[in-house]
């Protein structure tokens, strides 16, 4: 349409509705709201206006008041309560008020208590009571904060008329300060009386009016327990109290110390409500006062003072009384008596606040007078009174179990002094064969073998009472078997005075089960967090600790009965609780998971939290028969051997080595030494005769075993000085300074590879350790029942030693050992200052596990260090960990059984013309039945390189012991190839000849020309 017609096409709009805005609803709303909010604002600032004056006015008001009332008790002293009733309105806390205080105090000591009482006798009476409860509180507070003023024995005069049994009301009155703080206010007073100042007039006060309340408030009223635990929290709890009073003063105060009460104390709220500082200053003043009074308190308080005690101690961070204990032992002689670092064989004693650490030495902070006190507690003389005195009451007995284990854990430097002295006590002589009887034997814990069953049994707390007794008895019979020769344990001539193990054999046999149904679950759980963080029902123990504990003590008797069997057969298996092909595939899974995930030494902890099975494997291992584990090891070696790509049975090996015959032990060093952990590869071993002419051979595996074997021979010989024998004939490193120097270090490490070598190839070493060599592979250490196979003399001595009836102190030792190092005598000292510190009967345990540690680790510390470090090279020590000492040693070196000859036959294969029916072979047979055990080994050396059958018998010999024909010539002799253990025997037709030519070629000791 034309657009001339239409017009624009922009329309104007027009509003109707009025003039436009530009206001959302949304704004008017807001801006209606926040003028409501001003209006609401400016009331509120109004009405705080009308009371901040109406305050200042009363306060102005309340300040000319309390002036004129200041001034009329300046210028009268009106009737007692009027003229008390102008001090208490005006007080306000200035030093006039303070002059006030003590007029008022003076006036009323010179009119006689009596003017105390007077006005309870008129119409005043209700206003007087009123007005005496401020002006007493008023004194406290005073005299608290300023017991050196002069106003201060006044002050403290008149409170102890008040709180006396005579003055009226005085129950009423005694009742308000103690609410009130009466012993915060004493307290503070005895603490703000400087040391120098002991002889102030108002200490004597003061520590009087400690012991007021207890003569007014009776023992049997309610309120008698706030009474006792105010006393323990507020005076009990000063710093070094004994030290702050005169003479005279302490020994009033001693008598007044209401110990006779102790059983009337709420001891976890007590504990609850103390600082740490303040628990520990508590057990210092009460180790003054309670002791020298033991013998002549009920047996209800020796009860209490040793739950107390049990319960302090235990809510204190761990090495809060012994901080130092590993620093020292690693320290003694400049650090070469410490244990070695072990994984869990020192017991980690923990409690509740296990994860908390003090800061280096948190005694060396508290005053030398606090130190000392605290060291009464783990003392001969304490334990001994307490064991006396807990052995004929059953009740204060079962809190001595729990007090002991406590301090077991505080001191774990003394715990064999301790235990010494629990046992060596009147009324402790017996005590382990007592806990065991009246306690452990008959409580239900550790009765079921299931492991989810007893788990449950474990937590249940009705059974909350057995477990102190039960851990005791773990802890105090472990460290008894630490000092305990195998004659002792396993003596059993009861009409004897020769020493006997306290408890029999059948005992042992019924507590080592209880031990192994509890530790089994703890580590068997799936849920690791709760054995970490659960504690034991009633106990500040974590389940993690108890597992330690009856681990320790378990691997102790198990080491027993493996020396000499005493339980019956399948004792120490839990294999009817799983299903052992499930075991070893989920091991074998998660070790695997493990290489993975995780890298570096694994401890044994680490390991039972992230792995079950692996747990029960390194803690516990003798729960699962020793073939399983040995096939599980195999499992992990061909598990790394795959890792490495070296399961290719023939491939090219990596490292090449030329051996002389005659230098074997220095070829083999200087051609394998550098490989480090590279020594896991195959290696070829090429060896040179006596003339230099390489020996004919290829070297399958068959080659290196010879090299092994020539190696161990040589390495092992003790004429060349890295190694002594025992007079069993089993080696350990020599202890001689000789040895500990670097180049012999590098040969023991080198020695470590090279076993390990032998280890993960499955070769047998023909050699035997020393158990106590073998400990160390395992992380433990060796104590006194090891010792006698190194230094049987030594050995009696200290068994002497140790059951001597006499003095001790009259055998003239100390805390030293002398070193004979290639004629050189030398003094080592076992601790600081041991030179000075006599042995006596009750640290003679001390000396003898000293003793016993220094010739057992110490001396060849270094020489382990470096044979592990090798041998870790190869091996991890966590698979080592799967067996003990014995088992390790069967592990290297085979089994001693006799060689089982039909076992051999049934796992033999045959080539050429032979087989099993062959004229030839049965006579083989027949000849092989006819040799004795030592013509059998060496035919079995002959063919395989190794003298001693596979540990799992002929089944796991790779490649099978084989015999092939080599012809019809019946001069010739018979010829073997060890690479693939196989025996090449001619078609003899005389079972003489045979035998002549079979014997002659196993004792030819002729290398591989012979092949």
């Amino acid at each position: 349409m034309h657009q001339a017609f239409l017009g624009s096409e922009r329309v104007r709009k027009i509003n109707l509705g009025g003039s436009s805005s530009t206001h959302s609803q949304q704004q008017i709303l807001d801006a209606v709201r926040q003028q409501r909010e001003q209006r609401q604002d400016q009331r509120r600032r109004q009405e705080s206006a009308r009371k901040l004056q109406a305050w200042w006015r009363g306060r102005s008001e309340a300040k000319r008041y309390r002036n004129l009332l200041r001034n009329t008790f300046d210028t009268t002293t009106g009737p007692i309560v009027d003229w008390t009733r102008l001090l208490v309105l005006g007080w306000g806390g200035s030093a006039d008020d303070h002059e006030r205080l003590g007029r008022w105090s003076r006036t009323i000591l010179q009119a006689a208590p009596d003017s105390l009482n007077a006005p309870f006798q008129t119409s005043q009476r209700d206003s007087w009571f009123l007005l005496l409860r401020r002006v007493a509180m008023l004194l406290l507070t005073v005299a608290g904060a300023h017991p050196l003023s002069i106003h201060a024995v006044p002050h403290l005069q008149v409170i102890s008329y008040i709180l006396s049994p005579q003055q009226v009301s005085v129950l009423d009155l005694t009742d308000h300060v103690l609410r009130k703080g009466l012993y915060h206010h004493l307290s503070k007073g005895i603490t703000n009386t400087p040391l120098e100042s002991k002889t102030s007039p108002s200490l004597p006060l003061l520590t009087k009016l400690t012991a007021a309340p207890f003569g007014i408030i009776a023992p049997t009223s309610l309120s008698f327990s706030n009474l006792i635990h105010d006393f323990c929290s507020q005076i009990m709890s000063i710093p070094i109290l004994p030290n702050r009073l005169p003479l005279d003063v302490l020994r009033a105060f001693s008598s007044q110390v209401p110990i006779a009460h102790l059983d009337k104390l709420r001891i976890q709220e007590l504990t609850d409500s103390l600082t740490d500082d303040s628990k520990l200053h508590l057990m210092a003043n009460l180790l003054v006062f309670v002791p020298p009074r033991l013998p002549k308190l009920g047996n209800a308080v020796v009860g209490a003072y040793l739950e107390l005690m049990t319960y302090l101690i235990n809510s204190l961070p761990a090495g809060t009384f012994d901080p130092t204990h590993k620093a020292n032992m690693s320290a003694r002689s400049g650090g070469n008596i410490g244990p070695d670092d072990s994984d869990g064989e020192e017991t980690p004693f923990t409690t509740s606040t296990e994860a908390t650490r003090w800061p280096d030495d948190p005694m060396s902070a508290w005053d030398i007078r606090t130190r000392n006190r605290l060291q009464i507690i783990p003392s001969p003389s304490h334990i001994g009174i307490l064991v006396e005195l807990t052995s004929k009451d059953g009740r204060s007995r079962q809190k001595l179990f729990p007090f002991l284990l406590t301090t077991f854990m505080a001191w774990p430097s003394k715990k064999d002094t301790i235990a010494h002295c629990a046992r060596s006590a009147k009324g402790g002589s017996s005590i382990i064969k007592e806990v065991w009887r009246n306690w452990v034997r008959i409580s239900k814990l550790g009765r079921k073998a299931d492991p989810g069953s007893d788990w449950m049994n474990m937590i249940d707390p009705n059974l909350a009472p057995w477990w102190p007794p039960f851990l005791f008895l773990v802890e105090i019979y472990s460290q008894d078997l630490l000092t305990m020769g195998d004659d002792e344990f396993f003596a059993t001539s009861v009409g004897s005075t020769a020493p006997r193990n306290p408890l029999t054999l059948d005992e042992l046999t019924g507590f080592s089960k209880q031990l192994l149904n509890i530790a089994f679950p703890l580590y068997w759980n799936e849920d690791q967090d709760i054995i970490k963080d659960g504690f034991v029902p009633a106990m500040k123990i974590t389940w993690r600790t108890v597992r330690d504990m009856l681990t320790n003590c378990l691997k102790l008797l198990h080491e027993r009965d493996s020396r000499r069997k005493f339980t019956p057969d399948d004792h120490w298996l839990m294999t009817s609780n799983i299903d052992i092909q499930s075991f070893v595939e989920a091991a074998v899974y998660e070790e695997a998971k493990l290489d993975d995930n995780i890298s570096g030494v694994i401890s044994k902890r680490q390991l039972a939290y992230i792995s079950p099975r692996l747990g029960v494997l390194n803690n516990i291992p003798f729960c699962i028969p020793f073939p399983v584990r040995v096939k599980i090891f195999r499992h992990f070696v061909l598990n790394d051997m795959s890792n490495l790509g070296l399961n290719e049975p023939l491939g090219r090996p990596r490292h090449k080595c030329v051996v002389r015959r005659h230098q074997v032990a220095r070829d083999g060093y200087d051609g394998l030494y550098s490989l480090g952990r590279e020594l896991k590869g195959r290696i070829q071993i090429t060896f040179l005769d006596q003339w230099g002419n390489e020996e004919m051979g290829i070297d399958g595996g068959g080659v290196f075993k010879e090299f092994l074997t020539s190696l161990s021979k040589e390495v092992f010989d003790t004429d060349h000085g890295l190694w002594l024998a025992t007079s069993r004939q089993e080696l350990y490193p020599n202890p001689h300074t000789y040895a500990r120097e670097a180049h012999q270090l590098n040969w023991y490490r080198f020695i470590g590879r090279i076993l390990g070598k032998a280890l993960y190839d499955g070769i047998l070493v023909d050699v035997a350790f020393a158990s106590f060599f073998l400990a160390k592979w395992l992380g433990r250490q060796s104590y006194l029942d090891d010792l006698a196979s190194l230094d049987p003399e030594l050995y009696k001595g200290l068994i002497y030693l140790k059951h001597y009836e006499g003095n001790v102190e009259d055998l003239a030792l100390n805390f030293t050992v002398n070193d004979n190092d290639l004629g050189v005598t030398t003094t080592k000292t076992l601790l600081p200052n041991g030179k000075n510190i006599p042995v006596t009967n009750e640290n003679r345990l001390q000396y003898i596990t000293l003793v016993s540690h220094y010739r057992l680790n110490a001396q060849i510390k270094q020489q382990c260090a470096a044979f592990f470090e090798g041998l870790s090279d190869i091996i991890r020590p966590n698979w080592l960990r799967m067996f003990n000492q014995q088992e390790l040693q069967i592990l290297i070196s085979g089994t001693e059984d006799p060689i089982n000859v039909d076992d051999l036959e049934r796992n033999t294969i045959y080539g050429g013309v032979f087989d099993a029916s062959h004229d030839t072979i049965r006579m083989f047979w027949s000849v092989i039945r006819s040799l004795d055990q030592k013509q059998r080994c060496a035919l079995l050396r002959f063919v395989t390189s190794c003298a001693r059958p596979p540990l799992l018998g002929f089944k796991e010999l790779y490649p099978k012991f084989s015999i092939r024909d080599a012809g019809s010539d019946e001069s010739r002799l018979p010829t073997s190839s060890t690479c693939v253990n196989l025996l090449k025997l001619p078609v003899y037709k005389s079972p003489a000849v045979l035998k002549q030519k079979l014997l002659q070629a196993i004792h030819s000791g002729a290398g591989f020309d012979l092949s």
